[in-house]
């Protein structure tokens, strides 16, 4: 491969980065970008590493960056070396300004993603037979009792989504509902947003009680509608 020692590592960390931040998602569900940060933190730790094991490559590693910071044979190199040595403080000054300058937004709020389910509701199986017929009635009841505020494509954007703050689920997204048992979403549309307990406080959630306007074939049909269409399946014990 041909290049200096600082192209290969720069290649290679942009490699590491693209695969854990597209390749990853076409696999499993995407990784947070604090563990995407880690990752490429242990690949810098061990191209230093690689490139520190003897005399030469160590010369060949922190060579051309103590020569940048020195400006010593630079050449061209000369104004990029001065704009870099601008533009850092800057942009440092601004990342400090950034996070220490007052904001009339309000503090955000400490919320559990996924509150556990009450005990009779934990471990449920859907009693409706998994039947083309009942995934069909299923897609049809979300269409009309759903589809407003999670979307017909089953990803959220509903006609009415944007009025709610937080946005409804996007069921599309893998870290979703295919994180979840079908008896979770069972307590969840049964229940709606005052079903949800102290614990799991402060909660915004619009989700009405929808035990009262639909019974429980009609629930377990929808869920059935809602992974079918989200192109997604439901967690199980195994």
């Amino acid at each position: 491969m041909k290049g200096g020692v600082l192209t290969k590592a720069l290649i290679l960390m942009v490699a590491v980065w693209a695969f854990l931040k597209l390749g990853m998602p076409l696999f499993t569900a995407p990784l947070p970008n604090s563990l995407i940060f880690l990752y490429l933190m242990l690949t810098l730790s061990g191209i230093v590493i690689f490139g520190t094991l003897s005399g030469a490559s160590k010369d060949a590693f922190w060579g051309p960056i103590s020569r940048f910071i020195t400006g010593d044979n630079l050449g061209a190199l000369q104004g990029a070396r001065l704009a870099v040595l601008i533009l850092f403080p800057l942009l440092i000054g601004w990342q400090t300004y950034g996070s220490t300058a007052p904001s009339d937004q309000p503090p955000a709020e400490n919320r559990t993603i996924h509150p556990a389910p009450p005990g009779e509701y934990t471990g449920l199986a859907n009693p409706v037979p998994n039947t083309p017929e009942n995934i069909m009635t299923g897609k049809g009841l979300y269409a009309a009792f759903c589809s407003p505020c999670h979307g017909g494509n089953f990803d959220g954007k509903g006609v009415a989504a944007k009025g709610f703050n937080p946005p409804p689920a996007n069921f599309a997204d893998p870290t979703t509902i295919a994180m979840l048992q079908e008896s979770y979403l069972f307590w969840r549309i049964k229940k709606g947003g005052v079903g949800l307990p102290i614990e799991g406080m402060p909660w915004k959630s619009a989700m009405p009680r929808w035990e009262v306007e639909l019974p429980d074939e009609w629930i377990w049909k929808i869920i059935m509608g809602e992974y079918d269409g989200a192109h997604q399946k439901p967690r199980t014990w195994e």
